[in-house]
């Protein structure tokens, strides 16, 4: 290459150079993050990997970065995966990340707190949202991996304690990359299966990266939407992953899984017996309660010689009766006694009293005279007497004679 050429030139032909190389495309690196910046508009991740001796920029978009469930930091340790290419305005190549997962326990630690935290914060692992086992199931769901020790542990205890209960069984990958859209995926199918009534989720022990697929958020979030009642049952007992925190319970083993999902069938025995007992209880004080209804009934005197009964109450019948017929005429006479008092004193009150001792009554046209300047000369008058009326007419009226009437 003997011409002269420029920068841009120069640059884009390296660039052609790395992109066309197939060794460069796709590279798993290992290293220590540094510089890290996260540009939260664009969603944009700049950093730079690192080892004893090198150092290597690197970018990760956000259709990439949107998909990592830690929130890196410097000094943490990781592997990604990406493409080395260069960037043409400063002439700079850098590792183009597409995806960024912790490496060694204590970058994993680190990612596995920050996520527990973040859900915690939500609400995911509250214990108000733990919705209870239910004592007897009849269909238990089982996801886990179909060739680990862990499925014939629980299908040999489910069956021992509890022959007569289903079991659905859901293969899956418990560990790798695939792994945490399996076990999403057979969460939600599950789900989709009518009358199973409680779910088993795990597997058995293993390093923390074998028990990683466990920690996805994905996950976590798909077990904390189940309709289904979850039990998780990853690792040993000192084993902690984020699927126990957001399932329903935690069991320390898939095998204590297998009993906390289904009661042994003395369980069962003790529980009807019990059931029995309390349905024997109710009944005999059912019987008891009613027998001395019916006996205090018979006892009645009524029960035992019902024509006296029947001429005791016929006798008080008579005796109210007599009792009311006796008050109604006393009431009737006081009634009658009282109109006599008071129809003698409006007799003794009454105008037409007096006419039977020679007075008499004036009236001109139906209305009482009661002064001579109330007539007139030839007005016609009726004159009531005690014994009759006269009809008379006016031929003078004459004022009040001022002589003395000895």
């Amino acid at each position: 290459m003997n011409q002269v050429i420029t920068v841009s030139q120069l640059n884009f032909y390296i660039k052609s150079l790395l992109d066309g190389n197939d060794a460069l495309k796709q590279v798993f690196l290992t290293g220590e993050i540094s510089n890290f910046t996260d540009h939260y508009r664009s969603g944009h991740f700049y950093f730079s990997l690192k080892d004893e001796k090198s150092v290597i920029k690197c970018v990760m978009f956000s259709r990439y970065s949107s998909r990592v469930r830690f929130h890196p930091e410097d000094g943490m340790k990781v592997l990604v995966r990406g493409g080395v290419s260069v960037y043409e305005a400063s002439g700079q190549y850098q590792l183009y990340v597409e995806d960024m997962r912790p490496e060694g326990i204590g970058a994993l630690n680190l990612a596995f707190e920050q996520l527990k935290q973040k859900l915690e914060k939500e609400g995911l692992f509250s214990p108000q949202r733990k919705r209870p086992i239910p004592p007897f199931p009849s269909r238990v769901g089982v996801i886990t991996s179909p060739t680990g020790a862990a499925v014939q542990d629980i299908k040999s205890i489910l069956g021992r304690r509890d022959p007569a209960a289903e079991i659905i069984f859901c293969p899956v990958l418990v560990q790798g990359e695939e792994a945490p859209g399996q076990l999403i995926d057979a969460v939600k199918r599950m789900n989709r299966i009518p009358d199973i009534d409680v779910l088993i989720i795990g597997r058995g022990g293993g390093s923390l990266e074998d028990l990683w697929a466990f920690n996805d958020e994905s996950l976590a979030r798909t077990i904390s939407q189940s309709r289904i009642p979850v039990i998780s049952a990853v690792g040993h007992e000192t084993d902690f992953t984020i699927c126990d925190f957001a399932a329903d319970l935690r069991a320390p083993t898939p095998s204590a899984a297998a009993e906390l999902a289904v009661p042994d069938m003395r369980e069962y025995q003790a529980y009807f017996l019990q059931v029995c007992r309390k349905l024997k209880q109710a009944v005999s004080s059912r019987i008891s309660a009613e027998k001395a209804r019916v006996d205090w009934s018979v006892n009645r005197p009524a029960m035992r010689s019902p024509l006296h009964f029947i001429e005791q109450k016929r006798i008080l019948l008579d005796t109210v009766f007599n009792r009311l017929n006796q008050g109604f005429l006393l009431r009737v006479s006081k009634a009658e006694n009282r109109l006599s008092v008071i129809s003698g004193k409006l007799d003794a009150l009454s105008p037409f009293r007096v006419l039977g001792r020679g007075y008499s009554l004036v009236l001109k046209q139906g209305s009482l005279i009661k002064t001579a300047n109330d007539l007139k000369k030839d007005d016609g008058i009726t004159v009531k007497l005690s014994d009759g009326e006269a009809k008379c007419q006016v031929i003078g009226v004459l004022p009040e004679s001022k002589e003395e009437i000895l």
